[in-house]
């Protein structure tokens, strides 16, 4: 098979230098990346297309390689990184550096190294002779939301080509993972009314309100834990539900006008995400507002969800996984306790795998990396994917 002439090649270990120094921070653009990847795919003839946000300061990209006709197999990583505000780096975080067989820089492994590793292998998968398409999907907000995938699926069908597989390639070692919790975050606010504390009568105290709402969601925290995870398979075994951040009041002897909560569940592939919030809010309603407004009608409780990430079931025996395992020479399936946007897929009806190179353990940490050796692994999977669709 003859190489197409194009493009400039670009080693895995010298794309993810060009991916790490972009600064791709959840909360800046990541537009200048999808810029250096659409201009090296262009220069490849790889037809692409840009899904740009809605304020048009984020994009994710969409590439096909191959027959147009057909469904094919998706690679997603997405392109921004978290914060690396108040990390004690030893090196600059946004320039890779490369020493003691460790690739070395923010989003190394979560998850620049698997876009490189893709982006890296675009003129093999040209070469190759592809009859079934490989397609690329770059996306943003990931580490936020998981929402910067969901404007690319809605198009599938549509105008862009409807996948038969998605792998997406968050750090799993190259183990094939098929299931992980869903993600629900909310903002809970309790608003009460101020008064001086010697007469509590004349007010609503916020605080104390909040704290019976803390109380329930610890109880529901054990019933969570005590109904526990059937399938046998999730650390921990159980879905969890934890708050993170607590504020309100401004003084000791002041009634607090508000307070705020900060909460999670990380649910099991089964649970239905409604079911929390939705016993919460009956117990605000019954229980804590009554009380919150014995005095008269001064509070009010509200729950605003901020994230939803859907989480990812068993389909045992699906395309997705029957191909990642195929290419890895896995004969197991695992789980992860962490969300990725492998769900989001799976919504849309589209099966899907998560696998990729390099340990999770690694991630949102100083100093962050990825191995050589798992950068030569990555490369021999994108072979064996490009030689398995060249003959599908």
């Amino acid at each position: 098979m003859t190489e197409p002439a194009a493009g400039r090649r670009y080693t895995s270990l010298d794309m993810l230098e060009r991916l790490v120094a972009f600064d791709t921070e959840s909360s800046k653009s990541n537009i200048p990346l999808i810029d250096f990847v659409a201009e090296y795919l262009a220069g490849w003839g790889v037809p692409f297309w840009r899904v740009p946000n809605a304020t048009g300061d984020k994009e994710a990209l969409f590439a096909t390689i191959g027959p147009r006709d057909r469904g094919g197999v998706v690679l997603s990583g997405h392109t921004d990184c978290v914060s690396v505000e108040g990390q004690d780096w030893s090196s600059d975080p946004f320039r890779l550096r490369v020493a003691d067989g460790k690739a070395q820089g923010r989003g190394a492994v979560d998850m620049k190294g698997f876009d490189a590793l893709a982006l890296a292998a675009v003129p093999d998968f040209l070469a190759a002779g592809l009859t079934t398409p490989i397609h690329i999907l770059l996306s943003y907000d990931e580490e936020t939301t998981c929402l910067g995938v969901a404007d690319t699926i809605a198009r599938f069908g549509r105008d862009l080509p409807r996948p038969g597989a998605v792998i997406v390639g968050e750090p799993t070692n190259l183990e094939v993972v098929d299931a992980h919790k869903s993600v629900g975050t909310f903002i809970t606010t309790v608003h009460g009314f101020e008064a001086h504390s010697s007469k509590p009568y004349l007010g609503a105290n916020a605080v104390m309100a909040a704290g019976e709402l803390v109380a329930e969601l610890n109880r529901l925290a054990d019933d969570m834990m005590a109904r526990g995870d059937q399938s046998g398979r999730f650390d921990p075994p159980y879905t969890t539900v934890h708050v993170g951040r607590i504020a309100g009041g401004t003084a000791r002897n002041i009634l607090p006008k508000s307070c705020c909560l900060n909460w999670e569940f990380r649910g099991l592939p089964d649970l239905d995400p409604a079911e929390i919030p939705t016993r919460l809010e009956r117990f605000a309603t019954e229980t804590v507002l009554p009380r919150l407004n014995r005095f008269g009608p001064f509070g009010r409780i509200e729950t605003i969800r901020e994230v939803l990430v859907p989480g990812l079931a068993p389909e045992p025996g699906s395309t997705a996984e029957t191909l990642a395992k195929r290419i890895t020479g896995r004969n197991a399936t695992i789980t992860v306790p962490y969300g990725t946007e492998a769900g989001r897929f799976q919504q849309a009806g589209i099966p899907t795998v998560v696998c990729g190179p390099g340990s999770i353990d690694r991630a949102h940490q100083p100093d962050e990396y990825i191995t050589l050796a798992e950068l030569a692994a990555g490369e021999s999977f994108m072979r064996g994917l490009a030689e398995t669709c060249a003959r599908r």
